[in-house]
């Protein structure tokens, strides 16, 4: 769902709104990870509300709000370690987005996410394995 959010954002993106996914990105940037790190996930889960917002989808828009949520939970749980791979990520998606590149923009968020998921589960204790193994 954010891949077909991410393309659709692409092809459908202004000057205007990529400034402001810039300006998002530059703003997460400049926001220490320590202490603040519960300010700086809502600035890294911010970027996917954008990106729905730009695709003027309805359903697109609701769906990116929620996933922002998630995201949000998703960043708050790996913890400030996961800074500099979401700041990584926003960079390579905004280039994709700067480029043209759809495609690239659907797959960068989509690996994103499986990144994401997976350090989410490291810092609960629940690793790569099965446990049982």
């Amino acid at each position: 769902m954010l891949g077909v959010t991410a393309r659709t954002a692409c092809r459908r993106m202004t000057t205007g709104q990529l400034g402001a996914l810039s300006g998002s990105v530059a703003q997460a940037e400049l926001l220490p990870a320590k202490p603040y790190w519960d300010r700086k996930a809502v600035a890294h889960a911010e970027a996917i509300r954008l990106l729905g917002d730009v695709t003027g989808d309805p359903v697109l828009i609701r769906l990116a709000g929620l996933a922002a949520g998630w995201i949000y939970d998703l960043a708050v749980a790996a913890g400030p370690r996961a800074d500099r791979i979401i700041l990584s990520f926003r960079r390579r998606l905004l280039g994709h987005l700067r480029a043209g590149d759809a495609e690239a923009a659907g797959l960068e968020i989509e690996n994103h996410l499986r990144v994401l998921c997976f350090m989410e589960r490291i810092s609960r204790g629940g690793g790569g394995r099965d446990k049982a193994a």
